[in-house]
């Protein structure tokens, strides 16, 4: 019986996290479908004229602020849930974020480039508490289970990465701020069933204050260990491989294949269905050096993206829906390994860590391909490609390193 009522609280515990997961991706995903043609498609408005700036470059900056709150957010909500609680600062957030969306649909009705700027920073900030949720299955569970839960997460990551363009892309045609909306009710309801799935949790006997953990828990701390500032080099590159590739190729979508929001949202749609179907098999455990794996994965995952780059509309289709494969297997490995390894530091700062570098990547990747789209797209997803491949290489170089230091270690002591 006591078996049963602890896989029964793990599964509540897992459900409630991946929904979280799911719906927090799903209002970071929402913009995708609609910014690349209301940006790019040649047609003035109050947002893509502003200042008198090139449409792209003002695309660019659409979607550099967003990432930039989801940066600072997974800096400091991981370590922030350490102090105060995984429940208080999950609801707090989940309402926060429902917020943004409105201030967002209110932007995009009076075609204010500021305030929508502003809407997608706050959005952003409140939407970095992935590493909450990661951090939450990383201390609950353990062994096998922890590997698999944060697979699963992982993959309800990526289906908000399906519903939000598909849910995009299909209720436009209501208006430009329906899908906003939609996400505001999602955000509000997921915020009630966390209060109700998720234990009150004790108050903490520490005494700082949220602006001294603030200041001094935040994840970029772990970067005075040198292991975790090599982890925090490579996946720094990796990530700026993906979200080159996530920002830009709707760019490329809009000009080479000529398609509209419609057609992202179902090029995107096939994307991430094979990517969270891929989730399933990725979760399970397999022979092999973990580091060695994720090399590998890397390596396919550049290499798709290069093909995107110099293909022609078939073979570039082609590309975006594979790529799900061999990023679903590299983000189920790496998490996980860093959990095992580095969890002494502390599963919220550790996992805000790994949030906090795809964030910044995001920002790294939207500035410069705000310059480089200027000349050409596919100059962007090259350099994707080639920081992937450079990932991959670095990999497998720390792998040695690691192998070599624990002989070492052995024979010191």
């Amino acid at each position: 019986m006591r078996r049963y009522s602890n896989a029964m609280k793990n599964s509540l515990l897992i459900s409630s996290a991946c929904l979280l997961a799911l719906l927090s991706t799903v209002g970071a995903a929402l913009p995708y479908p609609i910014l690349a043609p209301l940006f790019a498609d040649g047609t003035a408005n109050g947002l893509n004229t502003f200042l008198g700036l090139p449409p792209k470059l003002l695309l660019g900056l659409a979607l550099t602020i967003n990432p930039l709150g989801l940066l600072i957010g997974s800096a400091l909500l991981g370590p922030m849930s350490d102090r105060y609680g995984r429940r208080p600062v999950l609801l707090v957030t989940a309402v926060g974020a429902a917020i943004g969306h409105a201030i967002t649909a209110l932007a995009l009705v009076i075609e204010s480039f500021p305030l929508f700027i502003v809407a997608r920073f706050i959005t952003g900030l409140l939407e970095g508490n992935g590493s909450v949720a990661r951090a939450m299955l990383a201390d609950k569970l353990e062994g096998d289970l922890r590997r698999k839960a944060l697979s699963w997460l992982n993959g309800a990551f990526y289906m908000g990465w399906l519903v939000g363009p598909l849910m995009a892309g299909f209720t436009l045609g209501y208006g430009v701020t329906t899908p906003f909306w939609i996400a505001v009710v999602l955000l509000l309801g997921t915020a009630v069933l966390v209060a109700k799935a998720l234990p009150r949790e004790a108050p903490s006997a520490a005494t700082t204050s949220w602006w001294q953990v603030a200041r001094h828990r935040h994840a970029l701390n772990l970067l005075r260990e040198p292991e975790l500032r090599t982890l925090f080099i490579i996946t720094l590159a990796y990530s700026c491989c993906v979200t080159g590739f996530y920002e830009f190729y709707p760019l490329w979508l809009v000009e080479v294949p000529g398609y509209g929001p419609r057609g992202i949202a179902w090029a995107t749609a096939a994307m991430c269905a094979v990517m969270t179907a891929t989730t399933i098999v990725a979760g399970r455990k397999f022979a092999g050096e973990p580091l060695l794996r994720a090399r590998g994965f890397a390596y396919v995952t550049s290499s798709l993206i290069a093909v995107l780059a110099v293909g022609d509309a078939n073979i570039g289709l082609a590309a975006i829906v594979l790529f799900g494969i061999p990023h679903a297997f590299h983000s189920s490995i790496v998490p996980h390994w860093c959990a095992e390894r580095f969890g002494a530091h502390g599963q919220g700062a550790v996992m805000g860590l790994i949030s906090t570098t795809f964030c910044l990547a995001n920002i790294v990747m939207a500035l410069i391909g705000a310059v480089l789209t200027l000349i050409d797209t596919r100059l962007i997803l090259l350099l994707s490609a080639a920081l992937g491949a450079w990932s991959a290489w670095r990999l497998q170089r720390w792998h040695y390193s690691l192998q070599q230091a624990v002989p070492a270690a052995g024979a010191l002591s």
